[in-house]
């Protein structure tokens, strides 16, 4: 039974501490660097059966992805099923956490945290990864596969697997720098067990 390892990048170079979403050209920063070659490491030491990596097509998720597959003598294919999701904050600063969102004036994008109004509703999210998931157990049967994505697409998936509400606080996600969320799936593409990691945990993210 293969085992799909969901990868969130490492730490991003990122001074102006903005909402990058999207946006091209945050590559990770040190400590990110730092992060995926942690990753690579455990993997390698682990025995895991690394078949195939594969990533979002954002810079951070390939930097993430290189050292991994170098470890198994792999190259990084790309699936844009893996990107991180769209919002209407992108590019915008971030000053206060959450704080920064609630002015009056963005209350109409608030109006519905269920879909979320404010960006790529969780349901395509999931929908999108839950497609790359089975397509890689599928392409890979007798291997593992590392797919390296971003939190909140990882954590939506994970969400449907537990049969969770979608609606939640970005707060209480499980789903650190370079952590590691892994389905097994089976022949007919059912995940039957989650398991999770943080191989980088020690790793310093500067503030």
């Amino acid at each position: 039974m293969p085992r799909i390892h969901l990868v969130r990048h490492g730490h991003v170079h990122n001074p102006d501490k903005v909402l990058y979403g999207r946006l091209e050209n945050f590559r990770l920063s040190d400590a990110g660097r730092e992060m995926a070659e942690a990753v690579a490491r455990r993997f390698a030491a682990d025995g895991v059966p690394v078949g195939r990596v594969v990533a979002s097509p954002l810079q951070r998720a390939q930097e993430t992805a290189a050292p991994i597959a170098a470890a198994f003598g792999l190259s990084v294919d790309t699936d844009e099923r893996l990107i991180e999701a769209w919002n209407l904050w992108e590019g915008s600063p971030l000053q206060s956490g959450p704080k920064d969102f609630i002015h009056p004036r963005n209350w109409w994008r608030l109006r519905n945290p269920w879909r979320p109004s404010w960006g790529e509703p969780y349901k395509e999210q999931a929908e999108r990864m839950w497609a790359a998931i089975r397509d890689a157990a599928a392409a890979t049967p007798d291997k593992d596969t590392v797919l390296v994505s971003h939190q909140l697409p990882i954590w939506v998936a994970r969400c449907v697997f537990e049969r969770r509400s979608l609606l939640h606080d970005p707060r209480s996600r499980e789903c650190a720098l370079a952590s590691v969320t892994a389905f097994d799936v089976d022949a007919d593409g059912t995940a039957t067990a989650v398991h999770y990691s943080t191989p980088a945990a020690h790793v310093e993210v500067p503030r």
